[in-house]
């Protein structure tokens, strides 16, 4: 966590600086603070389409009655990217419109799912768990207790017999 921090919050702003200073040696100190502002401009225009579609998805995907985590991952990536491009620097808008371009948010979305999904586990009854502190109580696949599966106790499947009972001939 504290090389993460340190990458955020000192190697991150001093690249930015260096390049900043390279862009305005070589095309002048006005065109660069023009260009700074322009990519600013369009990338909050560009999130604000990226961010409706990425709404309009997961309301369809509601109203399909499916999960809609394809949906919440391209949105928050959306968030990630307009933070990004609205940060003063070349660096950090470039990674930007990566995140906000639907091609290349498709592949940065697949690396974050495969390094994601494995660290998830989803229970039928305890939540999510292995995330630090969310999901069910101890034994329901929470962090507190053992991974098993859910049985009459829990409200799952029990066996048993059934009755088919004619509707039309109830009092």
């Amino acid at each position: 966590m504290i090389p993460l921090l340190v990458l955020l919050f000192i190697v991150v702003p001093i690249v930015e600086l260096f390049v900043i200073i390279q862009v305005g040696e070589a095309i002048g100190v006005l065109p660069t603070i023009a260009l700074l502002i322009a990519d600013s401009i369009l990338g909050s225009m560009l999130m604000r389409s990226q961010g409706r579609t990425a709404w309009r998805r997961f309301n369809a995907a509601l109203g399909e009655g499916r999960i809609p985590h394809r949906e919440v991952l391209d949105g928050a990536l959306v968030i990630f990217g307009g933070a990004l491009l609205l940060t003063p620097g070349f660096v950090t808008d470039i990674l930007g419109i990566v995140l906000l371009l639907p091609p290349t948010r498709a592949l940065v979305r697949g690396v974050v799912a495969r390094r994601l999904l494995p660290r998830l586990v989803v229970t039928g009854l305890g939540g999510v768990g292995g995330l630090g502190g969310f999901g069910g109580a101890p034994g329901r696949g929470g962090p507190g207790g053992p991974r098993r599966r859910p049985g009459a106790e829990d409200g799952g499947d029990v066996e048993g017999s059934a009755t088919e009972i004619d509707p039309r001939q109830l009092p």
